[in-house]
């Protein structure tokens, strides 16, 4: 099922990219860590001022935490964001050299980054997938779609989803795999009203509710 699940999706979304707009690993990295709890929309709203603000890493090493705090305000837990992208960068000034990492075991040390992160970096600005992204869309559908456990998808363990994903999802599609379902979530499989009507898996979906016979028809 998985194969046919990513053949339609691909079909329906031949261009599934990131959402974020970024220039270089780091802004990257920073964008990522601000989507965290906030849609990528607010993001791309928010950064524009605060990269023209603070254009390098070193610029945020070295910021005014209140000031940064401003910046990203509407991206909601903008003390902790804040706290974590200013340590994410000294850390990075301090012990790399001023690039970001491109192992995994490095991008976990980074403060702000968990898996989800990580992988999103990992894929995004090195073409190297070492796992699967995890966000609430692929929890919610990949659980809709019977790709993982009902059990895990209703306690959104994120890390044991990731898990299961990677031992059916092929190797080479592990880095676009996650936007497939973000961008299907986003536009038909929506969580408070999904639209199975025009849901292109609706025939495969073991989730989908009937279409609505009108009368006459």
């Amino acid at each position: 099922m998985i194969e046919q699940v990513i053949s339609i999706l691909e079909g329906e979304f031949p261009d599934a990219t990131i959402a974020l707009n970024f220039e270089g690993e780091f802004q990257l990295l920073v964008a990522v860590i601000l989507s965290a709890q906030c849609t990528d929309e607010r993001v791309n709203k928010v950064t524009p001022a605060l990269f023209a603000r603070f254009p390098r890493v070193e610029d945020f090493a070295q910021c005014d935490i209140e000031e940064l705090e401003k910046l990203i305000y509407s991206t909601g837990f903008y003390r902790a964001k804040a706290k974590n992208i200013r340590a994410a960068a000294v850390m990075i000034v301090e012990e790399f050299g001023g690039a970001v990492p491109s192992e995994m075991e490095s991008l976990l040390r980074l403060p702000g980054v968990a898996r989800k992160t990580a992988n999103v970096v990992m894929w995004t600005a090195f073409g190297r997938a070492e796992g699967i992204v995890v966000d609430t869309h692929v929890i919610r559908i990949s659980g809709l779609l019977g790709l993982v456990s009902a059990k895990l998808s209703a306690v959104k363990n994120a890390v044991k989803i990731e898990k299961e994903l990677c031992e059916i999802v092929p190797h080479n599609k592990w880095g676009g795999f996650a936007h497939l379902l973000i961008l299907h979530g986003r536009k038909t499989c929506i969580a408070r009203r999904p639209r199975c009507g025009e849901c292109v898996l609706n025939k495969i979906c073991p989730s989908a509710k009937p279409v609505p016979v009108v009368a006459g028809q």
